[in-house]
């Protein structure tokens, strides 16, 4: 009979520990070598863990981290089936569904500004929007992270010190009840005049200002409810892109993304269009003129 190698020995073991735990364990000698029986010293070691006081533990640890979360937020349909077909999670039960994985405060998409005059632009914020200083930190470079909430949103700015990149003007649409009122208060901060508030014809009483940054802020009031249209929260991202129809077909593929409306003009050009991502709202017209 032919001798059997280390590794069969050692599965040989095993069995033997996980079928008769009583098992003794064997010295070294003949039969076995010194560093086969330290193998299955170590495996007798860990045949009993985790102990039955660690599992008490952790089971009470995640009921007592589930009774203190609130709703949770459900992930976006096919990111849901895309795990349900890798076989992540039990089909029908999504983990994603329990799991709340957006921060306190904050949507499923929150609009953050890269600029080199971060401190300035929040000061703005502040004093032209009522913005709400929530959050204010420095990295090791001088770089700074902040967040501030306006009305209903939360809104990322970072930069300063350590920002060498180039910055990227970005477009938001921002909802309050009096937009006249809101207008002249941009302006006294510092913002400059792109628009006087004008009622148009899709039912928003609407101004535009340009903060320090390069920002554009599409200052509006819905006649209808006073506020913003159904939906819509204080601050959304308004993208001016180059090929707005490629931009949407691409958060749909990657962050399912539902569209909602769009108006196009009798060449094909997208001048507005509306998706949703989650629980946010996402605007955008062909960039043209002024508005990149």
């Amino acid at each position: 009979m032919a001798k059997q190698s280390r590794s069969e020995q050692l599965d040989q073991f095993l069995d033997a520990e996980l079928t008769r735990p009583e098992t003794a364990l064997p010295r070294a000698g003949a039969k076995f070598d010194a560093k086969l029986v330290a193998l299955m010293r170590v495996a007798s070691d860990l045949r009993g863990l985790p102990r039955e006081t660690f599992k008490a533990k952790l089971k009470a640890n995640l009921l007592r981290r589930g009774s203190m979360a609130s709703k949770p937020v459900a992930a976006p349909q096919a990111l849901k089936t895309a795990m349900d077909r890798a076989g992540a999670v039990p089909t029908g039960e999504t983990a994603l569904s329990k799991v709340k994985f957006i921060r306190e405060g904050f949507r499923t998409v929150t609009l953050y500004l890269a600029v080199h005059q971060a401190a300035e632009l929040i000061d703005f914020v502040k004093q032209a929007f009522g913005a709400e200083e929530t959050f204010r930190g420095t990295g090791s470079a001088g770089g700074l992270h902040a967040e501030v909430r306006i009305g209903d949103s939360m809104l990322m700015i970072g930069g300063g010190g350590a920002f060498s990149g180039t910055p990227t003007p970005a477009s938001l649409h921002f909802y309050v009840r009096d937009v006249d009122a809101a207008y002249e208060l941009a302006l006294r901060a510092g913002g400059t005049s792109m628009q006087a508030p004008v009622d148009q014809f899709y039912g928003d009483r609407e101004a535009g200002v340009k903060d320090l940054a390069g920002n554009q802020w599409y200052i509006s009031t819905n006649k209808a409810t006073g506020y913003a249209p159904p939906g819509f929260h204080s601050v959304t991202p308004f993208l001016h892109p180059r090929g707005a129809p490629a931009m949407i077909d691409f958060l749909k593929r990657a962050f399912a993304a539902e569209e909602t409306s769009r108006e196009e003009s009798p060449d094909g050009i997208v001048q507005h269009a509306i998706v949703r991502i989650g629980d946010s709202f996402v605007e955008m017209g062909e960039a043209h003129g002024d508005y990149q």
